[in-house]
């Protein structure tokens, strides 16, 4: 099958006309969107790769997480391959330029089969880019290289990492640069801190350091000049928040602080509902500040929904990746998603390398509502969705064909791609 003739998620709603002007103004003023991005990345290079969740509500398009060590490389799409392989060219040439030998840290899961496939794809588009690529995993209990067979055919091997000094290696294998796959959720490895080599991306970016309400800042800086470039309304790319800390829901100490932080944010959102005649209820999403996985994470919408929860929800807010306790989480205007596939709530991922789009799907759930998060168990992927590469619009084309979709999509994606790079910016003063 032609990449072209792949299906694509409808967007089922009545808010199409916003959507479609907003999709036609990026169309019109694409060489000034691109301008403006490669002058934003000569001041501020992009991380080595990042994922992106964005929701679609048919008037509003904005991201809702940005994940600096992304997984589920194997849903790509696989007809753009040379599309990821060219990027890792560039991610590599501005990070080592002489670099030939890559070492990927990953996270320590041996059963994880989705997440074992997702390395095995990385390392063949880094391995197809022209690098000799080897996995030197943080298990403690290695004794000797551990052979994984999979699924798809492939075969990843896991090495034991060891440090010599401040370089670290595996076996007789000595990386020119390290590549972090692992987010740190639980902790920066004290076996990667201070090492000659460079590690991407750098360790202070990881959950362990990082927060969610920090990057959203940084969001809201660079959707403001994207906004005033265009002579748009910065919220129509742009997820309001609030963030609250110290909380403990099992001990109900803090609950005050998001009960008022969640009012204070529906009411905002009902404002600009009232000003574009939204007719849809404000709802937030309540999460940890730091960690992924789709865990400590929770709809609401009214503020007496935080003083009613249950043990069970209780529980479930107390913990996020690793058993990491949530004692601060972000309160963030919760976007609809109109979009469906096989009558199915679906939202598109973007991935990108460098400053390139290089592919991505639709996270799709079956049992989950249009305000509801979807990266939960029952969750899984239409890899082809992006049948056409996210920085390649039709003119041709009406503004909501397949490929000019994707452009936004890649557009909004990049905003969230510079904030980060901003973001690490920081964290490097630090």
């Amino acid at each position: 099958m032609h990449p072209d003739t792949y299906a694509v998620p409808h967007l089922t709603t009545a808010m199409r006309g916003a959507l479609l002007e907003l999709e036609t103004l990026f169309l019109s003023r694409q060489a000034h969107i691109e301008a403006w991005f490669r002058r934003a990345w000569l001041v501020t290079p992009p991380p080595f790769y990042c994922s992106v969740d964005l929701r679609n509500s048919g008037f509003k398009i904005a991201p809702v997480d940005t994940n600096l060590f992304p997984a589920g490389f194997n849903n790509l799409n696989r007809a753009f391959m040379p599309l990821c392989v060219q990027a890792a060219q560039a991610a590599i040439q501005r990070v080592c330029a002489k670099a030939l030998n890559i070492l990927i840290v990953p996270e320590s899961h041996t059963r994880n089969i989705f997440y074992l496939e997702s390395l095995a794809t990385l390392k063949e588009i880094l391995i197809r880019a022209g690098f000799v690529v080897r996995i030197g995993s943080l298990l403690t209990d290695m004794r000797e290289p551990l052979t994984i067979d999979l699924p798809s055919g492939r075969r990843i091997i896991l090495e034991e990492l060891m440090r010599d000094g401040e370089r670290v290696s595996v076996a007789d294998f000595e990386p020119c640069m390290v590549l972090l796959n692992h987010d740190m959720s639980g902790g920066r490895p004290a076996i990667l801190e201070n090492l000659d080599q460079p590690v991407v991306p750098p360790l202070n970016v990881g959950w362990s350091n990082r927060l969610k309400s920090e990057h959203f800042a940084q969001y809201r800086s660079v959707a403001s000049e994207f906004a005033q470039l265009l002579n748009i309304d910065p919220w129509m790319v742009d997820p309001l928040f609030r963030h609250c800390g110290e909380i403990d829901f099992m001990k109900r100490e803090g609950e005050d602080c998001v009960a008022r932080n969640v009012q204070a944010l529906l009411t905002e959102i009902q404002a600009k509902y009232n000003t574009y005649g939204v007719d849809k209820t404000p709802f937030v999403i309540v999460k940890a500040d730091a960690g992924t996985y789709g865990m400590g994470i929770m709809t609401v919408r009214n503020a007496d929904e935080i003083y009613e929860l249950n043990r069970k929800q209780r529980t479930r807010m107390t913990a996020t990746k690793g058993g990491q306790v949530i004692s601060k989480v972000i309160v963030q205007e919760g976007v609809y998603t109109f979009e469906t596939w096989n009558d199915a709530v679906a939202e598109p991922v973007v991935y990108m390398m460098d400053h390139n789009v290089v592919g991505g799907f639709y996270r799709v759930h079956k049992e989950r509502g249009v305000d509801e998060n979807l990266n939960a168990p029952g969750m899984h992927f239409e890899p082809l969705a992006f049948a056409n590469p996210g920085n390649c619009p039709d003119p041709t084309q009406d503004p909501d064909a397949d490929p000019n979709r994707f452009y936004v999509y890649g557009v909004v994606a990049r905003l969230a791609l510079l904030a980060a790079a901003r973001e690490i910016a920081e964290a490097t003063k630090k």
